[in-house]
């Protein structure tokens, strides 16, 4: 058994690919380093990632697939699971191998596993337009703290950036320790704080300080409360129905629920 073993990203595992049509090789396992290794493995070969072979491998993609097949490819490598790496090497190689109809044959347990995961990524991606909660600042800035269980916030900036392009924001991914922010006239740049315990918002909970916090806002969000207390129908309740649209672990970024 050939094993490629390579550093678990986007880069590596296009670098892999490179590197087995180089070698004429058919790796039947494609590993992280912390993976443990079949125990009977013939050879290991342990990819260097390269950008260079990354873009070329990239590029040659584009000239084989539609633009669907490239989301679906680039939307699956954010949901950041360890499953997702082994199907999707095979699935481009078998691009190359065998031309573009493979990722419409859902019969192949490869193109339906990253077709699977890529759909969760877009499910989780369209809710987090739906669950952002902003809070207003001083300064005018809107902050709005999330924690989805997949890398989704490089699909839901142009989102906000077209809904909301007068007014400045900061998205900030406290799973991950990186947001976006937006001055409001320039596009919106990846930001990230070399010390998290000293920014006026709690990653906890995604609240302002209250040093921090328009009193605007702050009344607002008491407002917002009221209002949602205000139309529930308790007769009419349904906590499971609730839970499936939305999710337990959005809540508590949630103003309505704190």
């Amino acid at each position: 058994m050939t094993v490629y073993v390579f550093d678990g990203t986007m880069d590596g595992l296009l670098s892999a690919v490179f590197d087995a049509f180089f070698l004429k090789e058919k790796p039947e396992r494609l590993l992280t380093g912390g993976d443990v290794l079949p125990l009977f493995s013939e050879r290991i070969y342990e990819v260097h990632t390269d950008s260079e072979k990354a873009r070329r491998v990239w590029t040659g993609l584009e000239g084989k697939l539609p633009r669907e097949a490239l989301r679906m490819i680039s939307t699956s490598q954010l949901s950041e699971l360890p499953e997702l790496w082994q199907p999707l090497f095979m699935l481009v190689c078998k691009v190359f191998r065998q031309g573009d109809k493979v990722v419409k044959n859902f019969a192949d347990p490869d193109v339906l596993t990253v077709t699977q995961i890529a759909r969760r990524v877009a499910h989780e991606a369209h809710r987090m337009m739906q669950f952002v909660r902003f809070q207003k600042a001083k300064d005018g800035t809107y902050l709005a703290v999330i924690s989805p269980d997949h890398n989704v916030l490089p699909l839901i900036i142009k989102h906000f950036h077209d809904r909301f392009n007068d007014q400045p924001w900061l998205i900030y991914d406290a799973h991950r320790h990186y947001g976006y922010h937006y001055d409001g006239q320039s596009p919106p740049i990846r930001i990230t704080f070399e010390d998290e315990d000293s920014v006026p918002f709690s990653l906890t909970d995604g609240k302002l300080s209250d040093d921090v916090l328009s009193s605007d806002d702050h009344l607002l969000q008491n407002l917002w409360r009221t209002y949602f207390k205000a139309i529930c129908i308790r007769e009419r309740l349904n906590p499971r129905k609730q839970v499936n649209d939305m999710p337990r672990r959005y809540w508590k970024y949630l103003t309505e629920k704190q």
